[in-house]
């Protein structure tokens, strides 16, 4: 598939020329795409983005940024993390997004306040939160955030969710204020399998550390060893890459460093990098992960892993048998860029994942973002479509993939940290609604609450028992945060699809089936696959 002209050379991709702060458009549709043989339509008109609101998002300083249900009303709201301590909340009302930060219980980006300096940073009072992180933790049907402190003299925030109209900090009773840390990504995960969520917190300065969830209440486990890992870890991301029924958990390691790849064994955890390819060994030391996207991009049914870096960028390729394969340049995907964050997301909705990759160039303090969209074309490589002077070209930091207005393909959700204008842009995916209907967007959740299961997969397959896609509930990706957000299937040809969900118990991993999904029954809704809380 060819985009050769149209991403990025005016306003916005296909000739959109304004804001909007509403959407207007309707999703009709179809889907499908095969492992073997993916002969897929080409669309009419490649998808056109157009920014959303971009006064009230124009905001200085953006780090992380994360999406989730807050209200529970049924649309994604938005939080994103700013230089200087706040933590900005938007909730989406009647396709509009609102500040409701301070009515929220949370810091408000103050406008009159000058932005944060170099000497900012020596203070021990400067408030910094990186890592977003949503998730249930209490199981009560509202979705609570877990927010990283930057600065080791400042305590994390664990901000319970109450009844969806407020949040509450409660991360010292919980257990959970990790003071002394240097906070990039926490995933909630259940990684025992026991039905409720455990959170992992990385540390850029000292050594990560696994809570687990006891009635509301976290303990470090696997103090001596395993996950507690004393590299400089920036990304974490949690899946099953060897198909044994446990959750294993991938790191991306800055400073020189090796990245991990602990191998859950149940009662232990082995680091088996090297041996799986996976460790990005010989490393300068100004060199090192930054982040980790987790996807199918080959529609074999396993996922394969996208290491954000400084330096060579990585793409590791599964391949079933406990290892991986390095076909970044193969792929066309390794070029050695200063890159902070990517996430998965078949935007054109052709059946396959492409990937939006975010970083920047230049010295401190005059950085400049420098992103890529990398088209997937269906057989193992990959074409960059955006150009410098796109706005799309927006971002040095977060990068999220959401279908935000849920018309069936999957809009822009980004953050610039570094720029003197800054902000966390949301740009609307413009795709012809007879295109963006060929969608199914599917979340797998636990019987109790709001718990969304992170780390479980789903995979869609034809009539003919032939697999179409995969896709994993994220325990984080972007720039190091985590949302809660459906996962998108584009099924270019097909009406008519069987689902099978993996999940994971004690007594290792778990499948559900739903057969003979009639895809345009789901257009604007989400197909929620309901599975046990464990034991």
């Amino acid at each position: 598939m060819k985009y050769s002209i149209l991403l990025g050379s005016a306003l916005i991709l296909a000739g959109c020329a304004a804001d909007i702060s509403e959407a207007e458009k309707s999703a009709p549709g179809q889907q499908g795409s095969e492992v073997a043989s993916a002969a897929t339509p080409e669309p009419v008109v490649p998808p056109a983005f157009t920014p959303v609101q971009s006064d009230l998002f124009g905001i200085v300083g953006s780090l992380s940024n994360a999406w989730a249900d807050v209200d529970s009303d049924g649309d994604l709201d938005y939080a994103v993390s700013l230089k200087g301590g706040a933590i900005q909340l938007y909730l989406q009302e009647d396709g509009l997004f609102v500040d409701v930060t301070g009515a929220y219980g949370l810091p408000p980006f103050d406008p009159d306040a000058p932005p944060p300096s170099a000497e900012d940073y020596r203070r021990e009072d400067y408030k910094e939160f990186r890592g977003l992180s949503f998730g249930d933790f209490d199981a009560d049907g509202y979705v609570d955030l877990y927010a990283g402190a930057t600065m080791p003299a400042q305590a994390s925030r664990l901000y319970r969710n109450v009844g969806g109209e407020s949040f509450v900090d409660v991360a010292a009773a919980a257990g959970l204020t990790f003071p002394g840390r240097s906070s990039r990504q926490n995933n909630w995960v259940d990684f025992d399998a026991d039905g409720d969520l455990d959170l992992y917190a990385v540390d850029r300065i000292a050594e990560n550390k696994l809570f687990e969830n006891e009635d509301g209440v976290f303990e470090q486990v696997f103090a001596d060893g395993g996950p507690t890992d004393s590299r400089a870890t920036v990304g974490a991301c949690w899946f099953d890459y060897n198909q044994d029924g446990r959750l294993d958990l991938f790191l991306a390691n800055q400073s020189g460093a090796t990245d991990a790849l602990w191998r859950n064994d149940g009662d232990t955890f082995t680091d088996v990098a090297a041996e799986a390819g996976v460790d990005s060994a010989g490393r300068e030391e100004g060199e090192g992960g930054v982040g980790c996207a987790i996807g199918d991009y080959d529609n074999d049914g396993d996922f394969d892993i996208f290491l954000a870096a400084y330096g060579p960028n990585r793409l590791y390729r599964n391949e079933a048998n406990g290892t991986f394969t390095d076909v970044s340049e193969t792929a066309g995907i390794s070029e050695p860029d200063h890159v902070v964050g990517a996430d998965w997301g078949d935007f054109d909705n052709d059946g396959d994942l492409d990937l939006f990759v975010v970083g920047y160039e230049g010295p401190f303090g005059e950085q400049t973002p420098l992103n890529k969209l990398y088209v997937n074309d269906g057989s193992g490589g990959f074409e960059n479509i955006l150009t410098l002077d796109s706005p799309l070209n927006a971002a040095d930091h977060g990068v999220v993939w959401v279908d935000y207005d849920k018309d069936g393909d999957l809009d822009l959700s980004v953050t610039d940290g570094y720029g003197p204008e800054g902000g966390h842009f949301v740009f609307r995916n413009d795709m012809e609604a007879s295109l963006a209907g060929h969608a199914l967007e599917m979340m797998v959740v636990t019987g109790e609450g709001a718990v969304a299961v992170p780390g479980a997969e789903v995979r869609l397959f034809n009539a003919a028992g032939d697999l179409l896609a995969s896709r994993l509930i994220t325990s984080g990706g972007g720039y190091n945060a985590q949302s809660v957000i459906p996962v998108h299937f584009g099924l270019p040809s097909e009406t008519v699809v069987d689902a099978e969900v993996t999940y994971f118990t004690p007594s290792g991993a778990a499948n559900q089936r739903l057969d003979n999904v009639d895809v345009s029954q789901w257009q604007g809704k989400v197909l929620k696959i309901e599975v046990p809380a464990g034991d």
